[in-house]
């Protein structure tokens, strides 16, 4: 009958060799079915069943007794195989035998420590000690928040070193993705760390078998020998010899072993001394890992070491680790001071200002770091304001339009915040400029700009970090805990006052510096040398002031959108008021000059109406003044409007006034400006068929005195029926007060010139022609009492007539409006001299008188288009004056020369008529 399995085979041992009782694991094939079924091995010929441990049909562990045979093999015998054979063998080393007096060099297998700082916050001892993986598995982590498990197993724990150890929390937390079958192999393992524990005394009582029957033999003989000697104590008895051997022994041992014993003791207290620098080397290795984190700049690491330290050594009574955590102090003391420099550094950012005080919280550094900080911080931005204006004063920054501060390449801090108010609108402070502004801007304008840059780059984190001290969030949860949150509190209300004198210093001081720079005499006399020193510098035209009413506005609406309260910016508020004031009368005291300016662009080319460029370039300077003031004008929140103050009303008026008096005064030296050349000056009379008469006046035109006063009179008259209009408009439109006195001193003022002009041209056309008719009408000794028939209109009045055509055609030429107004005012002339002429006469003739009627009548009725009521009026005096025609003869002649004057100047005479009065085709 066959085995139902094969006989156990050994094919392999480890280690090969050793002393007895070296632990050996040996290999192979069919070693049994379980450890009922082992029921032998030997090695070299040694029984060791007694230490054995079945682990698998493939694997068991034992001890190697003490064997006779140096070498042998390894024979295993089970109940299902029978006695097994081997392949290898194992070698059995003697050991030296040491002498009572020879060294001997032990090493104590200290237990194994497990460093249990891997989550600090648990605030767990150093000093613990577990195994890392009880289960033998690999270790698969859930993902299962902590505080969850703390809600599903209310007052348990998943470490299984605690009383109250949840073996599930302990499975969900390391082996939540772990198989079944890994957990099935766990199972075994942990059957197996039980059975070595309890088989742990037996097998050591096992292998040591032998020696145990010898002792028990040896007592149990001098048992015998004492009983049957019987005796105790008895000088000579066997008890008493046996006593004095054995102190005699005692003593020889004391005597051999002493220095062995005394370099036992000293290797005790070396190991007691390693034992304690490996259970505390947590605490002998905290200086140097402090110097080290501190290195490397990991603060959290050192303070949270430091607190855990302190916990465990902060109050401990034993000199080592008194003298250790005394350096510790001092370590941390170095980073307190280290920490509190890093914090009171300039520049610096809000993040790390708030970091350095967290950590100077943590470790307990005296007085209010965050207070210091704060005090620092406001103390390096007034600094900077007087540097960014000690820059400019110096000259350091003569042309250049980039302002960055500390050489920082980025958008200005006016284009990051507002950023902040813009920062709330979402654009730039600063408006699109050409791409030579940075060659153009005035110093003034860039210092601005720089200083709002530094206010709005510095202020909003010097806002935050003060409202961060107030509610506390400086600090962190150790900082809560121990009542720092509270006492940053209580210290911020008591220097609220502070910190309000602080923003009031900072807004001061920039509203001081651009007082400064464009109103200096705002400032107090003794500020002026702190503030001032702008006395070379250009000055701002209104549009650069425009500029900066608007940076100066983004400022403040950034420092706003900070919910700054509104009492501590109210300082520029009010200088905005002054800036927007200052603005306006700037911009209209230029505008004056610009005004001054236009006389230089007049070219003298007429329209249809009779009107130059001049008129149309006045409104438009007029207009963009009034645009350009759109924006200081403009009533932001907050503001008020500066033309509803009876000063700035009162002074805005006066100046708008000047300027339009200005430009009045511009055209009244026009009409006398004489710096023509005669030669290129065109003579109306002469060139009055000319079809390029009106082509003439455009092109390379310089007109007449004569045309200068035309020109200008319709001016005059579109000033007064439409630019002052317009303007009026305009001025009501934005705003301006005061329109009414305006327009009416314009329009005086515009008549007034107009009348003088009117005049001056009229005396310059009307005494020629009137002078030259008492000539010609004595000419060739002419006698009125003694002439002969008339035969029909003499030439003087022909050539005054052609005279009368002339200015006619100069005023076409010009305005066919001015044409009634000038020609009733030279025919007025004519007439009153012809009265003048005719009651002068003593006596007429017949003829005489014929004559006179029929020239008066011819030049009455060639120009009664123009004639009113003073110069038909003359007109009636003078044929008043001349004696009656009574017959028909005379009547019929009079009436046949007149007809016969009037078709022979038919051509000349149609100019009079108001139907041929067309406009001029330019």
């Amino acid at each position: 009958m066959s085995r139902a399995r094969q006989p156990p085979l050994v094919t392999g041992i480890s280690p090969k060799e050793g002393p007895a009782w070296t632990k050996v694991t040996i290999r192979g094939e069919n070693l049994g079915t379980g450890p009922a079924d082992l029921i032998g091995l030997s090695i070299c010929g040694h029984n060791c069943l007694l230490t054995a441990e079945w682990m698998s049909a493939s694997k068991i562990v034992c001890r190697v007794g003490p064997a006779k045979d140096d070498k042998g093999e390894i024979i295993v015998t089970t109940k299902s195989g029978g006695l097994g054979t081997s392949t290898v063998s194992f070698k059995l080393l003697r050991p030296e035998r040491i002498g009572i007096l020879d060294q001997s060099a032990v090493w104590v297998d200290e237990m194994n420590y497990y460093d249990m700082r891997t989550d600090r916050n648990k605030g767990i001892s150093p000093l613990s000690l577990r195994p890392s993986n009880p289960l033998g598995i690999e270790i698969d982590k859930g993902k299962i928040p902590q505080k969850d498990m703390e809600v599903m197993f209310p007052g348990m724990s998943g470490d299984f070193t605690s009383e109250k150890f949840s073996a599930t929390w302990y499975l969900i937390e390391n082996h939540a993705g772990s198989s079944f079958d890994q957990l099935k192999i766990a199972a075994n393992n942990l059957k197996k760390q039980a059975s070595k524990k309890n088989e742990g005394s037996l097998a050591y009582v096992k292998g040591g078998l032998s020696t145990f029957f010898e002792a028990q033999d040896a007592l149990a003989a001098i048992h015998q020998r004492l009983e049957s000697d019987g005796t105790e104590r008895v000088e000579g008895s066997m008890t008493q010899r046996l006593e004095n051997i054995l102190n005699r022994a005692s003593d020889t041992a004391d005597t051999l072993f002493q220095e062995v014993l005394g370099r036992k003791d000293k290797a005790d207290s070396t190991r007691n001394a390693l034992n304690v620098l490996q259970r505390f080397k947590f605490l002998f290795n905290l200086p140097l890992n402090i110097e080290r984190n501190i290195q490397k700049g990991d603060y959290d690491v050192v303070i949270n070491d430091y607190e855990k330290a302190k916990s465990l050594f902060g109050n401990t009574e034993v000199p080592v680790f008194k003298k250790v955590y005394a350096e510790v102090e001092t370590r941390i003391g170095a980073l307190r001071n280290l920490l509190l420099e890093k914090l009171l550094q300039t520049p610096s950012t809000l993040h790390d200002q708030k970091r350095y005080i967290r950590y100077l919280s943590d470790l307990h550094a005296p007085g209010d770091p965050a207070w210091q900080c704060i005090y620092a911080q406001h103390k390096w931005i007034l600094q900077l304001m007087l540097n960014c204006r000690d820059e400019f004063i110096s000259g350091q920054r003569v042309g250049v339009g980039a302002l960055d501060l500390e050489g920082d390449t980025r958008p200005s801090a006016l284009g990051r915040l507002s950023h902040t108010a813009s920062l709330k609108r979402g654009g730039s402070l600063r408006t699109p400029r050409p791409s030579t502004w940075r060659f153009e801007t005035p110093q003034q304008v860039q210092f601005v700009e720089k200083l709002s840059d530094v206010v709005i780059g510095q202020l909003p984190n010097f806002w935050k970090l003060w409202i961060s001290y107030v509610n506390g969030s400086l600090f962190s949860e150790t900082g809560e805990k121990s009542g720092q949150v509270e006492k940053s509190k209580k210290n911020a209300r008591q220097r609220q006052n502070d910190f309000k004198k602080m923003i009031e210093e900072l807004t001061s001081r920039l509203v001081k510096l651009i007082r400064g720079a464009l109103l200096p005499t705002t400032l107090p006399q003794g500020e002026l040398s702190r503030y001032g020193g702008w006395e070379n510098k250009t000055e701002l035209s209104g549009a650069w002031l425009t500029q900066i009413i608007h940076i100066v506005r983004g400022c403040h609406d950034a420092l706003s959108a900070l919910e700054i309260p509104n009492d501590l910016l109210q300082v520029i508020q009010d200088l905005l008021l002054e800036l927007r004031v200052h603005c306006l009368m700037m911009t209209l005291l230029h505008t004056t000059e610009d005004v001054k300016r236009l006389a230089e662009k007049e070219d003298w080319i007429v329209d249809n109406e009779g009107i130059t460029n001049l008129p149309s370039q006045f409104e438009q300077c007029m207009v963009q003044m009034l645009q350009s003031l759109k924006e200081p004008l403009e009533i932001k929140p907050g503001e008020i409007n500066v033309l509803q103050l009876d000063q700035v009303q009162d002074q805005a008026t006066e100046l708008s006034v000047s300027i339009m008096k200005v430009f009045i005064r511009c055209l009244e030296q026009l009409s006398t400006k004489t710096d023509r050349d005669p030669d290129a000056s065109h003579s109306v009379a002469v060139d009055l068929s000319s079809p390029d008469r009106f082509t003439a006046v455009q092109e390379g035109f310089s007109p007449t005195s004569e045309q200068r006063l035309l020109i200008i009179l319709s001016n005059c008259q579109y000033l007064e029926r439409r630019t002052f209009l317009n303007l009026a408009d305009h001025f009501e439109k934005h705003g301006l007060t005061g329109t009414e006195k305006i327009t009416q001193v314009s329009v005086d003022t515009v008549r007034e010139l107009d009348r003088k002009l009117f005049e001056a041209y009229i005396e310059r056309r009307a005494d020629p022609i009137a002078g030259s008719l008492e000539p010609g009408i004595y000419a060739g000794y002419f006698d009125w009492r003694d002439c002969q028939t008339p035969t029909g209109v003499r030439n003087y009045l022909k050539e005054a007539l052609v005279s009368i055509i002339t200015v006619h055609a100069e005023v076409f030429t010009v305005s066919k409006d001015l044409v009634p107004r000038v020609l009733s005012k030279i025919v007025e002339s004519v007439a009153d001299e012809m009265c003048r002429l005719m009651q002068c006469v003593s006596s007429f003739s017949k003829n005489g008188a014929l004559q006179a009627r029929l020239e008066l009548c011819a030049l009455r009725d060639a120009i009664a288009a123009f004639l009113n009521a003073e110069s038909n009026a003359s007109f009636k005096l003078a044929l008043d004056a001349l004696p009656q025609l009574h017959s028909g003869a005379d009547k019929k002649l009079l009436e046949e020369l007149l007809n016969k004057f009037k078709s022979s100047m038919q051509l000349q005479l149609t100019c009079f008529q108001p139907s041929s009065v067309q406009p001029v085709k330019r």
